[in-house]
C-alpha cells in the first residue's frame, strides 16, 4: 500500500512538473483544458514567486513606502481639502488602517505639519521637489517591480511618468470618498430595512462585501495600469480579487489580534506600532506582488508549453521548424492574405509559442522576416523582407549556419585548413541540394 501510494505521489508531481505543460487543447475535453490551464498558472505563480524573490521585492517597497507615505499622503490630504471633504479622507484611512492607531495618529500629525510647513515661501520649493521625488521614486520602484515581473525591459518616460502618477493622486482621494460614502448610504439603508427579515440580512451581506469589491478593483486597475505593457482585464480580474480578498482578511487577522499585539506592546511599549506597521506592509506588497505574479501567469502561461523541450531542442528539429515557419510566411504573403502573428502561427500549426517567438526573432535578426506592427496594443505582424521568388532553403539554411561570432584565435587558415574544409565542402554539397527549392513551394 505504501508503495503504491508512492508511486502515485512520483505520477502526480512528474505530471504536474512535466506532463501537464505537454497537453494541448485537441488531447482532452473542454472543461478539463480549461481546468488544466488554470492549474498552470496557478503552479507557474508558485514557481515565479521563488524563482523572482517577490518577498525581497516586497521589502524594497516597504522601506521605500515608509520614505514616501508622508509626502503622498500630502498630496492625497491636499487635494481632498480643496474639494472639501478633508474629514472623510481622513476617516477613510484611519478606517483603512484599522488597529494601528498609534502609526496612523503619527502620520496624519506628520502630514498635516508637511501641509503647514509647505505653505511658507522658503519651504515651498524645497518641499515640493522633495514631494515630487517622493511620489515618482515610489511609484517608479512600483513599476519597476511590476515590469520585472511582466519582463518589460522598457519604462515609462518620465513625462508620462508625471502624467500618469499625478493623476492617480488627483482621482485616488475622490475614489476613497466616493467609496466611503457607498459606505454610509449602504449602511443607512440597512438601518431602514431592519424590519424586512430578507431584504436586511442582503443589505448587511452588501455592507460587508463593499470592502472587499473596492479592493479588488483597486488591485484589478492596478494590475492593468502599472506595467508599461498591455494587460488584459479578463486575466487581472481574478488575481485583482484574489488579491483584494487576501489583504482583508489579512486586515482582519490583525484587527482581530489585539492579545498577541497587547503583549507585543508589554514588551516594546509605543515603540511597538513601528514594527507592526513594517510588517503590515511587507505581507500587503507580497499580496500584491503575487496577484501580479498570477496576473502575468494568467496571460502568459502558454509561452511555458514545452518549455523543458524548448530549452534542450535538437539543431535538426530547429531547422526544420525554422523551415517550416518560413514557408509559411511565405505562402501567406504570397496569396495576399493577413500575415501571421506569432500567436496564430503557435495555434494554427500546433507549435509552442515559446519556440515560435524564438524562431521568429531569429529570423528577424537574420533579415529574412520584417515586423509589421501599426500599434503598439495590436499584435506584431510577421512578413518576408526578401523576394519571396528568390528565397529559397539554401538561402536560409546559410544563414542560419554562419549566424553569429565566428571571430576566434584558432588558425583555421592554416594549421586546421583541413578540418575547416571539410566542413565548407560537406555544407556547400548539401546547400547544393536544395538551392533550387523556394521555400513558398514547400
Amino acid at each position: 500500500m505504501n508503495l503504491h501510494i508512492r508511486t502515485r505521489i512520483k505520477l502526480t508531481r512528474r505530471f504536474l512538473t512535466e506532463g501537464i505543460w505537454r497537453v494541448t487543447e485537441n488531447e482532452v475535453g473542454r472543461f478539463q483544458y480549461l481546468f488544466y490551464n488554470i492549474l498552470k498558472s496557478l503552479l507557474l505563480s508558485i514557481r515565479r514567486f521563488n524563482e523572482d524573490r517577490i518577498v525581497n521585492k516586497a521589502s524594497a517597497l516597504t522601506y521605500n513606502t515608509l520614505l514616501s507615505i508622508v509626502p503622498i499622503l500630502a498630496i492625497l490630504f491636499a487635494v481632498a481639502r480643496g474639494l472639501g471633504f478633508a474629514d472623510m479622507m481622513e476617516e477613510q484611512v484611519r478606517k483603512g488602517l484599522e488597529g494601528q492607531t498609534v502609526a496612523v495618529d503619527v502620520i496624519i500629525q506628520l502630514t498635516d505639519s508637511y501641509l503647514a510647513h509647505a505653505q511658507s515661501g522658503i519651504f515651498i520649493g524645497i518641499g515640493l521637489i522633495v514631494l515630487l521625488w517622493a511620489v515618482l521614486t515610489l511609484t517608479g520602484n512600483i513599476e519597476r517591480a511590476f515590469n520585472q515581473i511582466w519582463q518589460v525591459k522598457k519604462q515609462r518616460t518620465p513625462f508620462r511618468k508625471i502624467t500618469d502618477y499625478f493623476s492617480i493622486f488627483l482621482l485616488l482621494p475622490i475614489v476613497i470618498v466616493i467609496s466611503g460614502g457607498l459606505s454610509i448610504f449602504m449602511t443607512t439603508m440597512m438601518k431602514d430595512l431592519e424590519s424586512y427579515l430578507i431584504l436586511s440580512s442582503f443589505a448587511k451581506f452588501m455592507v460587508r462585501t463593499i470592502p472587499y469589491l473596492f479592493t479588488g478593483l483597486m488591485f484589478t486597475g492596478l494590475y492593468i495600469f502599472m506595467p508599461n505593457t498591455r494587460v488584459r482585464f479578463k486575466n487581472a480580474v481574478f488575481p485583482g480579487f484574489l488579491a483584494g480578498a487576501a489583504f482583508q482578511i489579512l486586515q482582519y487577522f490583525y484587527i482581530n489580534s489585539q492579545i498577541w499585539v497587547s503583549n507585543y506592546n508589554a514588551i516594546y511599549g509605543s515603540f511597538a506600532a513601528i514594527p507592526l506597521f513594517l510588517l503590515w506592509t511587507q505581507i500587503s506588497w507580497s499580496i500584491c506582488l503575487f496577484g501580479a505574479e498570477l496576473s502575468y501567469c494568467n496571460q502568459n502561461f502558454e509561452n511555458y508549453n514545452f518549455a523543458r523541450e524548448t530549452k534542450n531542442i535538437s539543431r535538426r528539429y530547429h531547422d526544420f521548424l525554422c523551415i517550416l515557419i518560413m514557408s509559411l510566411i511565405c505562402k501567406r504573403f504570397e496569396k495576399g492574405e493577413r500575415p501571421y502573428t506569432a500567436e496564430s502561427l503557435a495555434h494554427k500549426h500546433n507549435i509552442p509559442i515559446r519556440m515560435t517567438k524564438q524562431i521568429l526573432y531569429e529570423l528577424v535578426d537574420l533579415r529574412l522576416l520584417y515586423e509589421c506592427n501599426t500599434d503598439k496594443d495590436e499584435p506584431t505582424f510577421y512578413t518576408p523582407s526578401e523576394d519571396i521568388n528568390h528565397l529559397n532553403v539554401a538561402t536560409l539554411m546559410t544563414r542560419l549556419d554562419s549566424a553569429g561570432n565566428e571571430n576566434f584565435k584558432i588558425d583555421k587558415e592554416n594549421k586546421y585548413e583541413r578540418p575547416w574544409q571539410t566542413l565548407e565542402d560537406a555544407k556547400n554539397n548539401y546547400f547544393k541540394d536544395v538551392s533550387h527549392v523556394l521555400l513558398k513551394d514547400l
